[in-house]
C-alpha cells in the first residue's frame, strides 16, 4: 500500500464534500498509517513542520477529521491516517451573542468556519491547569471534536458572565440556549478590584 500524502487525502476529501459535510461518522476504511500532519494548540496546521498556509485546504482537511478515542485521524471512505493534535482539533475564533442574560443564545464560529451553538448540543467545559490554575475553556462541535476558546474570545465571555447556584454551589459561569454552563466556583474568583 503506498505511504498516506496529504495530495490524496485532499483529493478525496474534495470529492467527498461536493454534497455537503462528509459523513465521517459512517466511514470505517482500514488504517493506512501516519502522516506527519500536526495541529497546533493555536489552532495552525503543520504537514512535514511546515505550516499549511491555505485556509480552504486547512478546512477541507478539517472536515474529514475523525476522533477515536484520544487519537485523532484525517479519513476518506477508503483510507483512514494518524495525524497529531497538540490540544483542541478546532479553535474558535469569536461569537455572536443574540438577546441577554439567561435567555442569550451564544454561537461561536472556528477558524475553520464551523459553527456551534452553546447548549444542550455543544456544551462548554473548563480545564484548569493544574499548576498555575489558567482556564482553557472548549466548546464541542461536532462528533467529538472540541474547539479551544481563543483568548480574546473568553475575556468577551467573561464580560457576559454571571453567578448561578448549580447543584447547591454557587458558580461563575455563562447563559445560553437556556441553559447555564459553569466556568468557576464563585468562592475561587479573586476579589475584585478598589477603584
Amino acid at each position: 500500500m503506498p505511504e498516506p500524502n496529504a495530495d490524496t487525502l485532499a483529493a478525496a476529501a474534495k470529492a467527498a464534500s461536493k454534497k455537503g459535510p462528509p459523513p465521517v461518522h459512517l466511514w470505517n476504511p482500514p488504517f493506512c498509517g501516519d502522516l506527519d500532519m500536526r495541529i497546533a494548540r493555536d489552532g495552525t496546521w503543520f504537514y512535514l513542520g511546515t505550516p499549511i498556509g491555505r485556509a480552504p485546504l486547512v478546512k477541507l482537511f478539517s472536515s474529514i477529521l475523525k476522533r477515536e478515542g484520544d487519537d485523532y485521524f484525517l479519513v476518506t471512505p477508503v483510507e483512514k491516517v494518524g495525524i497529531k493534535v497538540d490540544d483542541a482539533p478546532l479553535l474558535a475564533i469569536d461569537f455572536e451573542i443574540e438577546g441577554q442574560g439567561e435567555t442569550q443564545i451564544l454561537t461561536f464560529t472556528t477558524r475553520t468556519e464551523d459553527e456551534a451553538t452553546l447548549g444542550p448540543d455543544h456544551p462548554l467545559k473548563v480545564n484548569r491547569d493544574p499548576k498555575t490554575g489558567e482556564p482553557s475553556p472548549y466548546i464541542l462541535v461536532r462528533s467529538n471534536l472540541w474547539a479551544l476558546i481563543d483568548r480574546k474570545s473568553f475575556y468577551r465571555l467573561v464580560d457576559l458572565g454571571s453567578h448561578h447556584t448549580l447543584d447547591g454551589q454557587m458558580w461563575f459561569g455563562l447563559w445560553s440556549s437556556g441553559q447555564f454552563f459553569p466556568v468557576i466556583p464563585s468562592s475561587e474568583l479573586p476579589p475584585p478590584a478598589l477603584p
